[in-house]
């Protein structure tokens, strides 16, 4: 599929202030997945300089820079054309000693993978009531890792109802759970938890989904992504109960969701900040 999708984020500040450097991650990715055929970007102000990054986690990003000026209106536009590929989000074949739960890596991929095997909102470890879903489901699959992974990706779906939360942090994995209700980052951290629990290496991941074409509300997306042995990366999105495929264009990915936040940085002064966004995601002409 290509689509054309057009997103501008406005922010407002009720007296003037001076911006701090800011980094913005809304380039989409480019890969073998998803093929990024044009993109642009315009700012208000417009920044004294910018640099085109690659951060820590591998994602395309671009670190700009506004000088001593004041403003009180931040104007970020982007312009974007993408081919997605891919149509089968089940073909791969996992390593033999992967098809089973839990997963005993190798030693080497055990260390690369540790960020991503780490409870997020628990110091001490995992949350607990991720580990009792996970228990729960991996003894109703048998232990089978695709089993598992669906099953999950279904149970989320089916018993947390979807909210739009347009600003603030992703809830905790239990709060979730146990309100079944959650904005789209919080249904992925609780599958990114559960995920952990059982010993799959998970991360969270922005970007943009197709939607419903009849529908004139769209908004940033958030899904996960489990690195499977002989799969690599694969998406999952509990908010819609699918494995992701040619409707989802990634922007950004990371351990941490703060490290895939579209728009990251802040201003100097005692104004109030609002934010306001508008966003389109259309196929491209001939879909």
């Amino acid at each position: 599929m290509q689509y054309q999708i057009r997103h501008k984020t406005i922010y407002t500040y009720s007296q003037p202030i001076t911006l701090e450097p800011h980094t913005i991650r809304l380039r989409p990715r480019s890969d073998g997945w998803q093929t990024l055929q044009n993109f642009e970007l315009e700012m208000l102000p417009t920044p004294v300089s910018q640099s085109q990054i690659i951060d820590l986690d591998g994602n395309a990003a671009i670190k700009v820079w506004f000088g001593s000026q004041t403003t009180e209106l931040l104007e970020i536009q982007t312009r974007s054309q993408v081919e997605t590929h891919c149509t089968n989000p089940f073909g791969f074949l996992l390593e033999p000693w992967a098809n089973k739960l839990p997963i005993d890596y190798p030693t080497s991929l055990r260390s690369q993978l540790q960020p991503y095997l780490q409870g997020y909102w628990n110091t001490a470890g995992i949350d607990p009531i991720a580990i009792q879903l996970a228990q729960e489901i991996h003894h109703a699959q048998n232990g089978e890792t695709v089993g598992f992974l669906t099953a999950l990706n279904e149970r989320i779906y089916q018993n947390c109802q979807q909210v739009i939360r347009e600003t603030g942090a992703p809830l905790p994995p239990s709060i979730t759970w146990t309100e079944k209700s959650g904005s789209c980052r919080d249904s992925a951290i609780l599958f990114m938890e559960v995920c952990r629990a059982i010993g799959l290496a998970a991360r969270f991941v922005s970007g943009y989904q197709e939607g419903d074409p009849d529908a004139n509300d769209r908004h940033l997306h958030a899904w996960a992504e489990v690195f499977l042995p002989g799969g690599g990366w694969r998406g999952f999105d509990p908010t819609h109960g699918l494995a992701v495929a040619d409707g989802h264009i990634a922007v950004a990915a990371s351990a941490i969701p703060q490290s895939a936040a579209p728009v990251k940085g802040g201003y100097k002064g005692k104004a109030q900040s609002e934010l306001k966004y508008k966003l389109s995601i259309q196929p491209a002409i001939g879909q």
